[in-house]
């Protein structure tokens, strides 16, 4: 009588422990999908959003970029904000919140890294060089820096204070060409933007920027731009919201994926 109590525990107890066992391992699974992707996100340190402030020129590679690190970086988003590099800067002195500032050129950072709205040294990720954009087909015949002084020839520059402005000045003082443009832009997208609607005969820009309108202008390359190439830096901004995003970022920017990405689009490498 004795074992057969013993025995109707000891089955109480076993059948107590499968059903335990049953409940862990159930057949939907949805539990156990959740914390293996907070952990994936959790590993990587990136949290929430990183906002980025970036030269024009960077808008189509970095929005591509930006897509790259999400995915890389579970529970991350990152947001942008493209202008001419004279605008961010003056814009992080003036203490907009942003966590990354990626300029087009040492110039323009410099304004950043002076007022010590930097965290470590600003790190060159790749260069850029100008090229003349013109219509599709080139109707004006345009072939180097003096056909653009030729009379009746419109052309759009960047202001100088712009990095795609202080280029055209130095590749024109290099020539010796003294040029009157119709219009001065505030970033090398606008000005490019002056060829593709018909408004302008040709414009000073990038050649990421020639390569990046999908066949809509022309461009033409002249020697002295050579003379006039821009240094792209990178830096994590002090007053990051995002301090762990901002320095995640950064270290993409500079990794063997985005440059891929980065000369794909018509960078040089640094």
């Amino acid at each position: 009588m004795r074992f057969r109590r013993m025995k109707t525990v000891a089955l109480a107890v076993l059948g107590a422990g499968l059903l335990a066992t049953a409940g862990c391992g159930g057949s939907d699974g949805g539990a156990a999908a959740t914390p293996s992707a907070t952990a994936s996100s959790a590993a990587s340190g990136v949290q929430g959003t990183v906002k980025v402030l970036a030269a024009a020129s960077l808008t189509g590679s970095f929005t591509q970029l930006g897509k790259d690190f999400e995915a890389a970086n579970p529970g991350s988003k990152v947001t942008f904000s493209f202008a001419g590099s004279s605008q961010l800067a003056q814009q992080i002195t003036s203490g907009a919140p942003a966590d990354v500032f990626a300029a087009a050129s040492p110039a323009t950072m410099k304004t950043v890294t002076d007022a010590g709205d930097n965290v470590g040294a600003p790190k060159v990720f790749v260069r850029n060089q100008l090229v003349i954009a013109v219509p599709k087909g080139n109707p004006k015949g345009i072939t180097d820096l003096p056909a653009l002084t030729k009379p009746g020839v419109k052309v759009a520059l960047c202001a100088e204070q712009v990095p795609c402005g202080a280029a055209a000045k130095k590749a024109l003082a290099a020539t010796g060409v003294n040029l009157t443009p119709v219009t001065l832009e505030q970033d090398v997208k606008s000005a490019l933007s002056k060829v593709t609607l018909g408004e302008v005969d040709a414009a000073l820009v990038y050649r990421t920027d020639v390569k990046a309108s999908a066949g809509k202008v022309d461009g033409v390359e002249f020697p002295e731009s050579a003379k006039a190439i821009n240094d792209y830096p990178i830096v994590a901004l002090k007053n990051a919201p995002n301090a762990v995003g901002a320095t995640a970022f950064v270290n993409f920017i500079l990794s063997d994926k985005a440059s891929t990405v980065l000369t794909n689009a018509g960078f040089q490498a640094p």
